[in-house]
């Protein structure tokens, strides 16, 4: 499966509402911290597969041109991002995904611990 792929299927699953269910919301806590995990290496994988692209194509483009004619560095940083444009967007992406499972871990954390506030106050009325 590729990083795409595997950013495809998580990023469905942040995209669906959770109920207050607690059951439902522990259930989803324990998801979302193999997510984050995963996403994380995905994240470095993802930069790694960036960087060696750009050095690839400094190599064989930005030189070449270099030797040519002379290219101001803000130049070559455009070039550069014009040819990596998918792996810097995968970059984002699974940054904005391993951000997202953060966030939403921290929301069901505080929606799991209203959860039990109010099983408690309801249990001591009783």
């Amino acid at each position: 499966m590729t990083l795409h792929e595997e950013a495809s299927i998580i990023q469905k699953y942040l995209e669906v509402q959770c109920s207050e269910n607690p059951i439902e919301v522990q259930d989803r806590i324990r998801t979302l911290s193999v997510y984050q995990a995963r996403s994380g290496q995905m994240l470095a994988d993802a930069k790694k597969i960036l960087n060696e692209k750009k050095t690839a194509e400094i190599q064989k483009t930005i030189i070449n041109i270099a030797k040519e004619a002379h290219l101001a560095a803000g130049v070559q940083n455009a070039l550069l991002k014009s040819i990596c444009i998918e792996e810097s967007y995968l970059v984002d992406w699974l940054d904005r995904i391993n951000t997202s499972c953060t966030h939403q871990s921290a929301s069901m954390i505080t929606l799991l611990s209203y959860a039990k506030e109010e099983m408690r106050l309801s249990g001591s009325q009783h």
